[in-house]
């Protein structure tokens, strides 16, 4: 019979820490320390409150709590030591079951793992899903991990332990995120279409209006059908739009005033051989809400307008943002003009994929109507991760602005121009990159980049004499933003009047930044916090197409853990369905909380 929190809460000490025996690996002490803690109200603050324990440890601590673990597939496979946990998870990853080559590659990669770390390998081999990884992907990952650097890799085996005491604590509590699941697989299944030249790769790449883009729009389409929405259409820029109406309104609205609309969504394009969720876990988030609402026979007292967004990464041709930007009236005629790399026109594309240009303009909303624009999506980056947070607020979306510069010296003999009498660009970029380096640091929340170096006809036997770099600059305001924009031209300037050269700078990019609306921000805080997960708020470095709607109406954002140190726009891009489960939760308790304020 299932564990229940009202069980664990109510439970003397001795009994409740018994309930939890088996969590971690010959480590009482980590559940022994959390229930001090009670009462806990969810099983994300319980295993927030243990994660913490952890970290609050000490070194000492956490090396014997990872050494407590046995090896992958190792002699402790079939040792008395071996608990009964770790051989089901091990058996379901098919890891009792290894083929000689198999056996030999993973004791090797123990061995050589062990001697850089001094600990073991330790992977939560049930995987994101929970199904189990396969052979292949756990060799994979033990070979990737094997370059980190000692601290990261001690922190990286504590955030897999943590994720396996996740598994362990579902299975006690017979809980199984359901909807995490469905929208997991949903992402799955949409990842088998592809851009010819990756999919034979095994790669994703869908760009805009290709094969794999129409058919992973008409795949959502039909899910959108399936999940209960209203009415579905494919728009003219190639946007799939899912309603969900509004029922009875619980008061009388105001004489010519009509039922308002949230709406929600992002892209389902994706970068050159990327992940699978970025953008896409915000269009299906809200399908699952919808399902779930549909399945129930419930209303909202305001229509739900979810839409996958046709394009955002500017993969294809230049235009960025396209999807969105068109529901804002930001449809630039010029850019049908705009060519691929074989030389078609965007006009081309979508009179082939049967969109009607001429009805671009009419896609263009009429704020007044919306409540308000929410987006549900993966970080992108490796904070939440690094604190063990499923979920992440999201205070504003920096402003941004790129440059493309040049710094020109003079090119001359490596071998006979003496140190004190160069005029070496390259070396006067290197010494800006420290600068910015040091510079966006001390905001605490500002970033900046030099994304790109190149010395144009470089030789290993001359002083470099041109560099071309770019330059990117990102904060949460504006004003922060400029000020570092400021501050890092002016230390170019200074660079290269001490050195001796010249340099130009080309704006290319600017874009504001996006602080979420306060009152939607606080309608995802109270969601997150009535779930159990502790609030963390946070700017987003990356832009998402609520940058574009937040241009004509009001914005928040809710980030999503990613693992794999959070990295995106990569294949290795990846959360796990209890995070996404409790994306979906956040967001139904945001949609139930709003039609209760509006009674």
């Amino acid at each position: 019979m299932a564990l229940t929190l009202e069980q664990l809460n109510a439970a003397p000490a001795p009994e409740a820490a018994q309930l939890l025996d088996g969590l971690y690996e010959h480590s009482p002490w980590i559940a022994e320390a959390a229930l001090a803690q009670r009462p806990f109200k969810s099983l994300p603050q319980l295993k927030h409150a243990m994660a913490r324990i952890v970290a609050d440890a000490g070194r000492e601590a956490q090396l014997k709590l990872i050494r407590a673990h046995p090896e992958l597939a190792g002699k402790a496979m079939v040792s008395k030591t071996l608990t009964t946990e770790s051989t089901h998870e091990q058996s379901k990853a098919g890891l009792t079951n290894c083929s000689a080559e198999e056996f030999a590659k993973i004791q090797q990669l123990n061995a050589d793992y062990n001697a850089k770390f001094g600990f073991p390998f330790i992977l939560a081999v049930r995987g994101p899903r929970g199904t189990g990884l396969t052979k292949q992907e756990i060799i994979e990952t033990f070979e990737r991990r094997l370059d980190n650097h000692p601290d990261f890799e001690l922190a990286e085996c504590l955030r897999n332990i943590h994720r396996i005491v996740e598994i362990r604590l579902n299975d006690k509590f017979g809980a199984q995120p359901t909807l995490g699941n469905l929208v997991w697989d949903w992402q799955e299944k949409l990842a088998q279409h592809s851009d010819p030249g990756y999919a034979e790769k095994g790669q994703l790449t869908v760009t805009y209006l290709t094969d794999a883009h129409r058919a992973c729009a008409q795949r959502i389409s039909h899910w959108m059908h399936d999940c209960g929405f209203d009415e579905v259409e494919i728009d003219a820029v190639g946007n799939v739009v899912g309603r969900y109406k509004a029922g009875p309104h619980p008061n009388p609205l105001p004489e010519g005033e009509g039922v308002k609309t949230l709406m929600t969504g992002s892209h389902y394009d994706t970068v050159r051989n990327g992940g699978k969720y970025d953008g896409r876990l915000g269009i299906f988030t809200p399908m699952a809400c919808v399902r779930e609402l549909s399945h129930q026979g419930k209303r909202l007292p305001f229509n739900f307008e979810v839409i996958a967004f046709a394009e955002e990464e500017g993969q294809r041709y230049k235009a960025t943002f396209l999807g969105s930007g068109a529901l804002i009236g930001d449809f630039k005629p010029q850019w049908l003009d705009q060519k691929d790399a074989d030389g078609i026109t965007m006009r081309d594309a979508m009179q082939h994929a049967g969109l009607c240009i001429a009805d671009i303009p009419k896609l263009r909303r009429n704020a007044a109507d919306y409540l308000g624009f929410v987006e549900v999506h993966i970080e992108q980056g490796p904070v939440l991760n690094e604190i063990d947070l499923p979920l992440g607020i999201v205070t504003s979306i920096n402003g941004g602005v790129r440059f493309l510069c040049e710094v020109i010296g003079m090119a001359s003999h490596a071998g006979t121009t003496p140190m004190d009498r160069r005029r070496d660009a390259a070396t006067a970029v290197a010494e800006l990159a420290l600068y910015v380096e040091k510079r966006a640091a001390k905001d605490g929340d500002s970033v900046g980049t030099i994304g790109m170096l190149q010395v144009p006809s470089g030789s290993i036997n001359v002083v470099p004499g041109r560099c071309l770099f770019s330059l990117d600059l990102r904060a949460p305001t504006d004003p922060q933003r400029d000020a570092m924009v400021a501050d890092v031209m002016a230390e170019l300037k200074a660079i290269c009047e001490r050195r001796g050269l010249r340099y130009t700078v080309e704006e290319a990019m600017r874009a504001a930044a996006a602080p979420s609306a306060p009152e939607w921000q606080q309608r995802w805080e109270r969601a997150v916090d009535t779930l159990g997960v502790p609030l963390y708020r946070m700017p987003s470095g990356a832009g998402h197409d609520a940058m574009k709607l937040h241009e004509v109406m009001p914005q928040a954002m809710l980030f999503v853990r990613g693992q794999n140190s959070g990295l995106s726009h990569n294949p290795l891009e990846s959360t796990t369905s209890d995070d996404m489960q409790l994306a979906v939760e956040a967001f139904q308790l945001l949609l139930n909380n709003l039609a209760t304020e509006m009674k």
